[in-house]
This record gives C-alpha cells, sequence and structure tokens, in this order.
C-alpha cells in the first residue's frame, strides 16, 4: 500500500432519516483525505431496495441514467410527486422504481391516514407510466414502505378487479378488502406478459402467517395487535383469489411478504426475487472497484444480526472478501449481542456517537461525526501498515 495513496472504496448503505448513502461517502471522503490528502477514494454508494436505492444507482451510473418526476397517489391517495430513474444499458432501457418514493413510511401524509386505509395503488400508476413510454424491463426496490394491503392497490391500478359479493367493487385497501368476495384480472394490463420485473429485497418472508407482512412488519407500520389476525386473514383470502385468478400461486414464495405484500403482487405478474443489495453491487460496479484496493469500508444507521442476512453491508463484506481486502463497518448505532457475529465478518465495527448523544443529535451532526470518526479509523488503519 502507498501509504499517500490509498485505494479505498466506500460503500454505505444509506442513514435512513439522516443521510443519503451518496452524503455518507461525502463526509467519509472528507475524513480520510485529512489522513491521506491524495487517497484514491472509490465510492460506491449502496441500496438494498428501500429507502436510497434510486439515488445509490443513479449516482453510480452517472450520465448513463436519468432521473423523473411523475405526480401519483400516495399511501393515504393523496396526490404526491415520486421520482423514478432511467437506465440506459447496452441491452435496452431500465426503468428503476423505488417504492419508498411513493408509500414510504418517512412520508407523514401517508402515515397519517390509518394503515387499514393506505393503499400501493400510487405504485401501480408508475408502472403504468412507465409502460406507457415504451419501457419494458424493470428493477423495482422494496422496502420502508408505509402499506399492508398485499400490493392490491398496485395491482388495481394495473386493471384487476376486486368485488364484493353483490359485485360492486371494493377499496385495495385492508379495511376494503374485508369485503372481498371475487378478483377479476380479465382487464389486467396486457403489457406486464411482455415486461421483466427484478425485484428487489433483503426480506425473505411469506405474505401471510407468523413469519409473514403483518406478523412481522405490520406493527411498524400501525397494525394493532387486536387487528394483526384479522388483517392476515384478509391478506390470505385475498391472494387465494387473486393467485386463481392469474394462474400463480406465489404467497408462500421468499418475498412475498415485502413492503407490505407488494412482493407477493410483483411476483403475481411474473417478477423476479433477487438480493436487492447484490442487484446494487452489480450495477455500481462493486466488484471491479474492490480490485486492487486496500481497504473499504460499509455501514448503515444500525447494525444487528439482521444485516447478515444479506443487508447491504454484508453484501460488501462478502465482495470484499473475495477480493483480498480488508472491510470495516462504520454504522450509525451497533446491537452489543451482534458483535461477535459481526466481528466474523468485518475488520472492527464502529458506531457513530463519540459521547452521550441522543437520536436525534446523533442525526442531525451526523456529516461531521462521520467524517471525524473516519478520520480516527483510517489513522488507526494507517498506523497498522507500517
Amino acid at each position: 500500500m502507498d501509504s499517500h495513496r490509498p485505494a479505498v472504496v466506500l460503500a454505505p448503505d444509506s442513514f435512513k432519516g439522516s443521510l443519503a448513502a451518496p452524503d455518507v461517502c461525502t463526509a467519509w471522503t472528507e475524513g480520510l483525505q485529512r489522513v491521506w490528502p491524495h487517497a484514491d477514494i472509490r465510492a460506491r454508494p449502496m441500496a438494498d431496495g428501500g429507502e436510497g436505492t434510486l439515488a445509490a444507482v443513479l449516482a453510480a451510473v452517472g450520465d448513463q441514467g436519468s432521473r423523473s418526476q411523475l405526480r401519483v397517489r400516495g399511501a393515504g391517495n393523496e396526490t404526491t410527486s415520486a421520482a423514478w430513474g432511467l437506465l440506459e444499458q447496452p441491452q435496452g432501457r431500465v426503468a428503476v422504481i423505488e417504492s419508498a418514493q411513493v408509500v414510504g413510511i418517512t412520508d407523514a401524509a401517508g402515515m397519517r391516514v390509518p394503515v387499514n386505509d393506505r393503499s400501493t395503488r400510487g405504485v401501480g400508476e408508475l408502472i403504468r407510466a412507465v409502460l406507457d413510454s415504451g419501457v419494458r424491463r424493470f428493477m423495482i426496490g422494496l422496502g420502508g414502505s408505509s402499506t399492508n394491503d398485499g400490493g392490491a392497490g398496485m395491482l388495481s391500478a394495473l386493471g384487476l378487479v376486486l368485488l364484493d359479493a353483490n359485485g360492486g367493487t371494493v377499496a385495495p385497501t385492508p379495511a376494503g378488502l374485508a369485503a372481498l368476495a371475487a378478483v377479476d384480472a380479465t382487464s389486467i394490463d396486457p403489457r406486464l406478459r411482455e415486461t421483466d420485473v427484478t425485484i428487489m429485497s433483503d426480506v425473505s418472508n411469506p405474505l401471510c402467517g407468523p413469519r409473514g407482512a403483518t406478523a412481522i412488519f405490520g406493527p411498524q407500520k400501525g397494525v394493532t395487535e387486536r387487528d394483526r389476525d384479522d388483517v392476515d386473514r384478509t391478506l390470505a383470502r385475498f391472494a387465494s383469489l387473486a393467485e386463481a385468478a392469474l394462474g400463480r400461486p406465489v404467497a408462500q414464495l421468499p418475498g412475498a411478504g415485502a413492503a407490505g405484500g407488494l412482493g407477493f403482487a410483483l411476483q403475481l405478474v411474473g417478477g423476479r426475487f433477487a438480493s436487492g443489495a447484490r442487484v446494487v453491487a452489480g450495477l455500481i460496479g462493486l466488484d471491479e472497484a474492490l480490485h486492487g484496493a486496500d481497504w473499504a469500508i460499509t455501514g448503515e444507521g444500525r447494525t444487528d444480526a439482521q444485516t447478515l442476512l444479506g443487508k447491504a453491508p454484508f453484501i460488501v463484506a462478502e465482495a470484499a472478501t473475495r477480493a483480498g481486502v480488508h472491510v470495516s463497518l462504520l454504522s450509525g448505532a451497533l446491537d452489543a449481542k451482534a458483535l461477535p457475529e459481526l466481528g466474523a465478518r468485518f475488520a472492527g465495527c464502529f458506531a457513530l456517537p463519540d459521547a452521550p448523544m441522543t437520536l436525534a443529535e446523533c442525526m442531525a451532526n451526523a456529516p461531521s461525526a462521520l467524517a471525524n470518526r473516519v478520520e480516527q479509523m483510517a489513522r488507526l488503519f494507517a498506523a497498522s501498515r507500517r
């Protein structure tokens, strides 16, 4: 390693609610340059399909990608402006959609509406508009959603008709689906049959049951313990009718429970599930960046044992190990109980606070704190190589 110009790969996920992954890279770069002013810094902001995926992909592809905005309905049926990306690739154009842009759990307007009245309809509206533009290849990131409708809203925007016992239409929300008696798929958008959809997520849960969307992720979206079983049964009935109408049994497949069931709905129309972090790693050229590097740093807002199930820092660690590159972890917070497992994967695990402070203070001071912390990590790394 050239002590004056080491090659360092920066591949963080976003620090949710605080900094996007490209901004984390900027803060880390500032800290590293205090130690190595001329370092070869290779910024590869990561994501796993959830919040920040679109920003990470567009930052990596540069002028091979473009960002657009579209007015669609948010989770609470209000009109919102959702961003999406278009990649120009050798095999053709690819649309990148981040469901959190439409129904994100950080959207205050959507979260003010009770979870049983929220819908993914806007995600379907966005897909339909992109289909109208002629695109037939999609990468759709799931994660960070506020909805728990089994993807019924998305499917209804794409032509699926939901009917009650009297033949009237029902709302594509958990509350509306309680009256569901039949599903008519004859008007589903025919262009979906010629569309290739890669679903990006780090969630492997099925749609329903004790490990399903409602049981595991529902509480953080507002599903109460009192309503949990009723909502789960409602989604199970919807899934059974929708599967029969479209001829695909997918509710028990890994990832069907992602984003409150959007994973189910997208697989129902032919989407293929993939590790979001691995897809993003391929798009941003992570393996190429690690070639010949001296060190890599990754991290996320909070790291615990779940990270080792396929979240972005784990995927970075895998790639760095293959390349023979030491990789360290710097996250906003660390679960101390997970440190023995994390230590087997990372050359040092570090958390953001350098003094007692509240979560709000950590988030407000994240750029300077990250720069300071990574500076000290770099000094330790440099000393170990002398």
